[in-house]
């Protein structure tokens, strides 16, 4: 297994048996999915010693054609001339791994790669979150140089970008599972100095407080009965605040 691809379970170990085929064919692939889920370690595990270059970037990307036998291009759909780097590569009989998004069609890349698979989403690969959110927190406690073992109670992956987002997440939450008072206030302090200016700025961050406040009291306690005799708030207006944050909520 590649060590930057998680193939925990079923689909992903199936997209890794398709890319080390293809690394014993002199075929070009194209691997397509959403931003974060292993398309680009795949490529370059099919093609190790190849460049990588971004479609985006034309010039440059015209300019390597000229003296390799292989390369790596990633996100294909922004490329401004599909066509000329498909005639290129023809001509000069370059092998090629591309990576586009989920929802890319091009009538000429289509006819040009041989094979096309995709890399489903870790939302459908739950063994395989399971395995990075461990990966994460490894690197994170090797980042930060701390010991502590990284809290995955009540942890709820953030999946929007795949692993990138929650790469970023396990990162966050990992150097703030035992942040100290001084250290959270200074990074409100941060966050805040270059948002304040308005006459009403209290009432606007007050949400910064009370939302987090709401969201722990109510995990720990489990009511809002409790919560409220917790937080010394009569019912009606811990029910107030729990409405005026109901979208931080």
């Amino acid at each position: 297994m590649d060590a930057n691809f998680i193939t925990a379970c079923a689909s992903s170990l199936q997209a890794f048996k398709t890319a080390t085929l293809l690394k014993t064919l002199n075929v070009n692939s194209l691997i397509t999915g959403e931003v974060g889920v292993g398309k680009k370690s795949l490529a370059q595990y099919i093609l190790p010693d190849a460049p990588i270059l971004d479609a985006s970037n034309h010039n440059e990307l015209l300019s390597t054609l000229e003296s390799v036998n292989k390369i790596v291009i990633a996100n294909l759909e922004s490329s401004p001339s599909i066509k000329k780097i498909i005639d290129i590569l023809n001509s000069k009989r370059i092998r090629v791994v591309a990576t586009a998004k989920s929802s890319y069609y091009n009538k000429n890349a289509d006819k040009f790669f041989s094979v096309k698979f995709e890399i489903p989403p870790l939302k459908d690969r739950p063994a395989d979150v399971e395995v990075l959110v461990k990966k994460f927190a490894k690197d994170a406690s090797i980042f930060f140089n701390l010991k502590s073992e990284f809290k995955i109670k009540n942890f709820k992956p953030d999946l929007s970008q795949n692993s990138n987002s929650l790469k970023r997440q396990v990162m966050i939450n990992y150097l703030l599972q035992d942040i100290k008072e001084e250290e959270l206030m200074e990074i409100f302090q941060n966050y805040l100095v270059g948002k304040l200016g308005s006459n009403s700025d209290y009432k606007n961050f007050l949400h910064l407080y009370e939302a987090p406040l709401i969201k722990a009291g109510l995990q720990r306690f489990k009511s809002q009965l409790q919560l409220s005799n917790k937080l010394g708030l009569n019912r009606n207006t811990l029910r107030k605040k729990i409405a005026e944050n109901n979208k931080y909520l």
